[in-house]
């Protein structure tokens, strides 16, 4: 049985964040990519995936994941995972994926990493 999953959307002054919470899989992958979708990035900001409540990631999942790299590179925008789950991490290692996605242990630390925009 699937878990519902959650999906909180902030904004802050890198970018946006979004929290994951239950089970991203085949059932629950369309809701974050049409969140994806309305998700509005600027150039030289950061989108911020925190991982932290993910309870399961199916391949559909890493797909959606991926998606929302090329989101946010097609925004000219960057891309960060925060406390990606042990079992996720594993998945990213396996299928080559850990160079692609930049971490950090925590949302805040990934935001407090980004440069600031030059204005």
């Amino acid at each position: 049985m699937t878990q519902h999953l959650t999906l909180h959307t902030r904004t802050t002054s890198t970018g946006a964040v979004i929290e994951l919470t239950g089970e991203l899989d085949h059932r629950t992958a369309p809701e974050v990519r049409a969140a994806l979708t309305g998700l509005d990035l600027g150039t030289g900001q950061q989108l911020v995936l925190d991982l932290a409540g993910l309870t399961f990631c199916d391949s559909s999942g890493v797909t959606v994941l991926i998606a929302a790299r090329n989101h946010a590179l097609a925004s000219g925008a960057a891309i960060a995972l925060a406390a990606v789950p042990d079992r996720v991490r594993r998945i990213f290692r396996l299928v080559g994926l850990e160079p692609v996605f930049p971490t950090h242990p925590t949302a805040r630390a990934a935001e407090d990493a980004w440069p600031p925009t030059a204005g």
